[in-house]
């Protein structure tokens, strides 16, 4: 499967970015900025010399992907999405964005006009699959790919196809394991959980992530 990232650049976005591809994805980091999307790319492999099949793109390049995923920063979501919205009619695309903002040394939810941002991208991409998931990885640690995974991930989506999709790539990442949380409508509980986990992180300097008991071995 080819995967874009918009925005992916950033550290969830590369972190994501290089751990599908270590998975067998092939993958195009998206950014604004071609030549940024590129000098970044260029970085994971000199870090990473492996074959891992990365490359960089405009968003353009990386809406044009089979699954696309939104990594931007919260507030960039809206001015990246609305000239690519026709690239994305049909496709599964992922949101992975969470309005947070730091106060002193807690993070605080913010609440988005849709209630999450998820709601707000499906808003943008009407025609769009679009599911919410990935928002508790530790992006550090998904970077590293000398690091083992242990991480629930939580999925919701009113596609079951999006579902379907995300849950199949998350499957892909050893040590990742993907939950079925329902509706969109979840994303707003979900999305505001990252904040604490955040705020958990920065009390004490941990990369903690989420794991769910009592569900067996699904």
């Amino acid at each position: 499967m080819h995967v874009g990232i918009l925005g992916g650049t950033g550290p969830l976005g590369r972190g994501l970015g290089l751990r599908l591809a270590a998975a067998g994805a092939s993958v195009t980091i998206g950014s604004r900025d071609a030549s940024r999307a590129a000098e970044v790319v260029e970085a994971l492999h000199r870090r990473w010399p492996r074959s891992l099949a990365v490359e960089g793109a405009g968003n353009d390049g990386a809406a044009s992907c089979e699954v696309v995923v939104v990594a931007t920063p919260w507030d960039a979501v809206v001015p990246t999405l609305r000239p690519l919205a026709a690239h994305l009619d049909g496709k599964v695309v992922i949101s992975v964005a969470n309005a947070l903002v730091k106060q002193g040394r807690e993070m605080h939810a913010l609440a988005p006009p849709r209630g999450s941002m998820a709601a707000v991208v499906q808003a943008e991409v009407p025609k769009a699959l679009v599911a919410a998931a990935g928002h508790h990885l530790p992006a550090s640690e998904l970077e590293d790919l000398d690091r083992s995974l242990a991480a629930d991930v939580l999925v919701c989506s009113d596609h079951p196809e999006a579902t379907r999709s995300a849950m199949g790539l998350l499957a892909s990442v050893q040590g990742l394991r993907p939950l079925d949380a329902g509706s969109l409508a979840q994303a707003a509980a979900i999305e505001a959980f990252t904040a604490v986990l955040v705020t958990l992180n920065i009390r004490y300097k941990a990369h903690s992530s989420l794991g769910l008991t009592g569900l067996g071995h699904l």
